[in-house]
């Protein structure tokens, strides 16, 4: 055929194309199997390389066209390659022009088309040294050519020498580990890969792939039975359904091969699903449902491949050590003595758990003894849960010396601790739709779980010293972890999860054989696990006022033990960018001057004045050694207001002090930075500025730090009666770590700092919103509070993240003639959550509700103009 008739032809099937992957995605329904889309897909692309074949004359060219990779399973996606192999016999059988004239015309097809021209040998040489060709030759299907080539390539691919089954099996396990390693080893990750995250479609693959190299068969042939039961393989069916259904939505959504459910994606998703919004988001609806498929995928893999393990590269049977009469020891795994070990005694579901946590010398179970775990879970019932020493059981797997956490992870994957605690089932897969909460709700509470667990051991003690030694001395470990397990448990069911969690509490602890005293504490503990964190981020902690207020509120310093153990934990187990210096130094501050304030007595609080006194005091002595007399302090001192002196530390007045005494240019601001490990905010770099007669200063800071990508994590601003203010920036980087403090990067903070404060205007960021954020762009929030005990207001902002946030409300502000003493700042995933004290310019709280409106309404404006875009 020549070129233009070629080119015709091309045009025509081109088209044809088109129209039948427009009616597969016309005739997507998400609740409906899509593997006959996938199969009629594949069916057109085969009409269409066969006719470009015979168009570009190889149909007598003695070489074969040879379907490979997921294209020879019979499986096409809507924008999925398609991978093809072209079998010479003779490498100088097909003209160049011919091969060329082919493969051209499959790329104006429009196909994404991987191809490969090889003989036999070839392939079989390759394979040799190459898992993912071996792989890929595995999965073919002939198109057209000679069957008897495709069989000579078949015979080098099952060869047994080419590849034992045991070798290809450790092969693929590497390769999978390493595959769920780029993907963080979950696979309930914010964004997930459908195809290749863990429990995704490739899983399932590998599964497929280990047995066809064992077995010589695909899943859907393989007979039932030793390696494979008929319930894993409906749970690999459905899961490989339901992820296919939603990789096809995500192809047919984008128009491209796009595996990942990006935000947008799964707000696009949820209602293809026909999920609607209600006690949950109807997206939090759809993850939850693709969450909990994904780990039926991922636990049956794991089993899977486990038994795997065990038959194909450790056949030889192992000697066995009774533990007692229903379990014993093979090597590191226990297993049960007899197939009827859970079905006779249904209590053993939860001993064999208690059984492993009291000796450290059981690493595993026997994949066989899992299979008649999983399978006898289904009785657990009312009456199970009823049953006393079944709670007692429990109880004892909460008490285990050793790995009492892997044994829990154990009981949530095979279905134990869901069916054993009802409401724990309703949080398994439960999401948050939000940047900040990290992981599921059930894989959060595994991790603080975790977590509580470490601060007991030693070898935490150089990451948590203050952590892992008030955890040491705790009463009862095990009311942490109980405390631990359910204090997200309420999540997901609409109101508020710390009061409904309190209400589980308490009916499992009456349940439990726990004491009114422990019950009591357990229940609190959980009502109010973000109370301490809240307090640190959101009150200034440097009025003893404020402390006296926490104090009031623990009581006695048993809770504050088990509160801050239980706080640290929950911050590691929400997110990994979440735990930083600021957070710990505020909670540390905190628990300390509680602490303090509970042994001093509740009823003898610290006096402001006094703290204020001491501070002077203390400073004043730092300065004596450096020459300064009482007057010349006076002096100075004498425009500062008090809260400069209840808030700042004894070594940074006398550092500001010195430095404002020596400073001769009074027209120009004074810069101070330096890094700080010992000041309250840890590890962050303290900036100082002073200023006089310039308006706005707190937003030209932001400003210019913002531009810098460095992140404001405390500020103090304070107003001198010589009219000049003197303000405080306690600075990390954006990611949460400390700025370097090489002379070069402090002298460039401080000419930006420099160069903003002098210019006539307020320079903002321009960055556009990130596309991550912007699926998250809900309407801001702000609430007032008066302090009539300090005379000011309090703003809290919760708003969607952006560029140039911080100097717009301080624009705002000042625009209004309302100044901010001081302001804490949080971001908190996509959203920042800020929290400003303020007062009018005569230093009063603000007290009008009208002004409080009308505040409200231009930071509203300003903040959300963008939400629409």
């Amino acid at each position: 055929m020549n070129a233009n008739a070629l080119s015709t032809l091309v045009s025509a099937v081109r088209s044809e194309l088109s129209d039948v992957t427009q009616q597969a995605a016309n005739e997507f329904d998400s609740l409906r199997p899509v593997r006959p889309l996938l199969e009629r897909r594949c069916v057109s692309v085969d009409n269409a390389l066969f006719r470009l074949w015979e168009a570009s004359g190889l149909s007598k060219s003695g070489a074969a066209l040879i379907a490979v990779g997921g294209y020879g399973r019979g499986e096409l996606f809507p924008s999925s390659d398609v991978d093809i192999l072209i079998l010479l016999d003779d490498p100088s059988g097909a003209e160049d022009t011919q091969l060329s004239a082919f493969i051209g015309a499959l790329w104006d097809l429009g196909l994404k088309i991987g191809h490969s021209v090889r003989t036999v040998y070839e392939c079989r040489e390759l394979a040799t040294t190459d898992i993912t060709v071996m792989t890929t030759l595995l999965e073919t299907r002939l198109l057209t050519g000679p069957d008897t080539l495709y069989r000579q390539l078949l015979s080098a691919v099952n060869d047994d020498r080419l590849w034992t089954s045991g070798a290809f099996f450790q092969a693929k396990v590497d390769e999978q580990i390493e595959r769920h390693k780029k993907f963080g080893l979950t696979g309930y990750s914010l964004e997930p890969n459908v195809k290749s995250s863990p429990g995704g479609l490739r899983d399932i693959q590998v599964i497929g792939w280990i047995a066809k190299r064992h077995f010589g068969a695909t899943l859907d042939i393989l007979p039932v039975g030793e390696f494979l039961t008929e319930q894993e393989l409906a749970l690999l069916n459905e899961g490989q359904d339901y992820l296919s259904r939603v990789r096809f939505a995500l192809h047919r959504l984008t128009g491209r091969e796009e595996d990942r459910l990006l935000f947008e994606h799964q707000q696009a998703l949820a209602r293809e699903w026909g999920f609607e919004d209600g006690g949950k988001l109807a997206v939090e609806q759809f993850m939850q449902a693709y969450f909990r498929n994904v780990q039926a995928v991922s636990h049956v893999s794991a089993l899977l491949i486990d038994i795997y393990e065990k038959t194909l590269l450790h056949p030889a049977p192992q000697k066995a050590t009774p533990i007692d009469d229903d379990f014993e020891l093979l090597g590191d795994r226990i297993s049960a003595r007899h197939e009827k070990v859970f079905v006779n005694n249904p209590s053993n579901l939860l001993r064999i758990f208690a059984v492993i946590g009291r000796d450290r010398h059981i690493k595993r179970i026997d994949p066989e003894t899992t299979r008649q775990l999983r399978a006898a879970a289904v009785l657990i019932d009312s009456s199970f849960r009823l049953d006393p020493v079944n709670r007692k059981l429990f109880c004892d797997v909460l008490a285990s010396p050793y790995s009492m956490t892997k044994q829990l992870r154990r009981m949530l994957r095979h279905g134990i601790l869901g069916r054993y605690l009802p409401e724990f089932e309703k949080i398994v897969g439960q999401m948050q739709f939000d940047m900040f909460h990290t992981y599921t709700v059930d894989a959060h509470t595994m991790k603080v779980i975790a977590n509580s667990r470490r601060f007991l051991r030693a070898d935490f003690t150089d990451r948590f010293p203050v952590t892992t030694r008030i955890a040491q001395r705790l009463r009862k470990p095990l009311l942490l972890f109980v405390a631990a397990l359910y204090h997200d448990i309420g999540k997901g069911r609409g109101g508020d999860h710390s009061e409904l969690g309190a209400i589980d509490a308490r009916t499992f602890c009456e349940q439990h054989f726990f004491d009114e005293p422990d019950t009591e504490l357990i229940v609190w503990l959980v009502k109010n696990h973000l109370y301490m964190s809240s307090f640190s981020q959101k009150r200034d902690i440097s009025d003893p006022r404020e402390i006296q207020r926490f104090a009031e509120y623990m009581s006695t310093e048993e809770r504050l033990d088990y509160l801050f153990t239980l706080t640290v934990a929950d911050i590691n187990g929400t997110n990994p960018e979440l735990w930083n210096a600021w957070r710990s130094s505020l909670l540390r501050h905190l628990y300390t001057e509680t602490r303090r304030a509970l042994r001093r007595g509740l009823g003898n609080p610290l006096v402001r004045e006094d703290v204020i006194a001491a501070t002077k005091k203390a400073a004043a002595h730092l300065l004596e050694f450096r020459g300064f007399l009482d007057d010349e302090l006076s002096d100075i001192w004498g425009a500062r207001g008090n809260d400069y002196f209840l808030r700042e530390r004894p070594e940074d007045i006398a550092w500001h002090t010195e430095a404002l005494a020596d400073f001769e240019n009074h027209g120009q601001p004074l810069i101070l930075i330096k890094h700080s490990s010992e000041s309250l905010i840890a590890n962050a770099t303290q900036i100082f500025v002073h200023a006089r007669d310039i308006p706005n200063v707190f937003s030209r800071v932001c400003s210019a730090l913002e531009l810098l990508d460095l992140s404001i994590n405390d500020a103090r601003i304070y107003s001198g009666i010589d009219g000049a203010t003197l303000d405080t920036f306690f600075v990390l980087k954006a990611d949460g770590t400390p700025v370097d403090n090489s002379p070069e990067t402090i002298n460039m903070i401080e000419d930006a700092i420099l160069r903003s404060l002098m210019s006539p205007s307020v320079t903002t960021a321009q960055q556009r919103i990130a596309r991550s954020l912007r699926s998250f762009l809900s309407p801001t929030e702000i609430t007032f509070l008066e302090d009539h005990g300090r005379n000011l207001t309090i703003m809290e902002i919760s708003s969607p993240d952006r560029p140039g946030l911080l100097a717009c409300i301080g624009q705002i502000l000042s625009e209004r003639d309302i100044v901010i003493q001081a302001a804490k700042i949080q971001t908190l995933g996509e959203r920042v959550e800020d929290v400003f004290f303020l007062t009018t310019s005569e230093g009063l709280r603000l007290g009008d509700d009208q002004l409080c409106d009308a505040l409200q309404a231009d930071l509203c404006r300003a903040l959300d103009k963008d939400n629409a875009a």
